[in-house]
């Protein structure tokens, strides 16, 4: 004969079950729920180190960046000086010798920067300061008078390099992101403030 009692001891241990898998459920989702933030936070502190880094780097890019076109410009400063010097289209206390010796200076500042932006850019970015260096140097010739040109010839140096600096500026920008239309044509005969044409030339 069955005790009375058995129904009862039947519920109580489908409760107990009922229980435990409550229990087992809620540790499972407290378990899954950490995992989750553990996840999240650490892909977001990921994002957060990379985003930081990506604009450490954009900084350093934009210093060389900025650094080689200044002293390509003083280099092209300096490169009209003696050439003008030189050609006895200008007087001024510093003579040619003095010259020579900036445009040494500046040319080699110039090269340095050149390597900075080398260690930093991509590939279209140094191609482009490959450029500026070598319409750059055809100047830096001339003005030492290393390759004989006329006035003209002179003025069409200038003007490829300040194409190719434009090329640079409208790659650099592109490189770090700067919104907004640049034509670099429009700015190229603005840069070229040398004398014009002497009669005969």
């Amino acid at each position: 004969m069955l005790s009375p009692f058995w129904p009862a001891l039947g519920q109580v241990g489908r409760r107990g079950r009922v229980d435990t898998i409550t229990q087992v459920v809620t540790i499972a989702a407290v378990l899954l729920g950490a995992v989750t933030t553990y996840v999240t936070n650490h892909l977001m502190e990921r994002s957060r180190q990379r985003a930081t880094l990506r604009v450490r780097w954009d900084e350093k890019k934009l210093d060389a960046y900025a650094e080689y076109v200044g002293c390509v410009r003083g280099t092209i400063h300096v490169s009209v000086l003696l050439y003008e010097v030189r050609e006895d289209l200008r007087s001024m206390p510093r003579g040619e010798h003095d010259l020579t010796m900036d445009l040494t200076q500046a040319s080699g500042a110039q090269a340095l920067a050149f390597e900075r932006v080398m260690l930093l850019a991509g590939d279209a970015v140094v191609d482009a300061a490959h450029k500026v260096q070598e319409a750059t140097a055809a100047i830096g010739w001339q003005a030492r008078g290393v390759v004989d040109g006329s006035l003209e010839e002179w003025r069409r140096l200038h003007s490829t390099a300040f194409r190719c600096i434009n090329t640079f500026h409208q790659l650099a920008r592109a490189d770090l992101g700067v919104s907004g239309s640049f034509e670099g044509e429009q700015h190229t005969a603005r840069g070229l403030l040398l004398p014009g044409s002497r009669t005969g030339e």
